[in-house]
């Protein structure tokens, strides 16, 4: 599946911390939104998983590089895997009976313990 990128809205501010005038004067601060109820991407079903899982809207932000170019990739690649994390179908879980070896091991390792436990008892 692809995300079309007019359909993720970019928003650009001054990133916090130190940094001097650099810092001060540009806005390198990267904020990319998805409006998940407005995709036109996702079928109705990935929507309504993607809602229960992550919510109506799902947001990235990156300030970790002076770039804002490249806090724009950052924030698109989290937007993304945001998305794939909460479009993932979780395998369904069997539950298994244990086997006739490891139960023998679990009885075995609980005798044992028992008899440590009885040889520090006083005679």
């Amino acid at each position: 599946m692809t995300v079309p990128v007019d359909e993720i809205e970019l928003r650009f501010s001054r990133s916090s911390g130190p940094g001097g005038q650099h810092a001060q004067r540009s806005e390198t601060r990267v904020e990319a939104v998805f409006d998940v109820e407005a995709s036109a991407a996702l079928t109705p079903v990935q929507k309504r998983r993607v809602v229960a899982r992550a919510g109506p809207v799902l947001r990235a932000v990156a300030q970790d590089e002076r770039s804002q170019w490249r806090n724009r990739e950052l924030a698109v690649e989290r937007l993304v895997a945001a998305l794939r994390e909460a479009l993932r179908v979780e395998r369904p879980r069997r539950p298994t009976t244990p086997t006739q070896a490891s139960r023998e091991r679990r009885l075995a390792e609980k005798r044992r313990r028992s008899e440590v436990k009885r040889l520090r008892k006083l005679p």
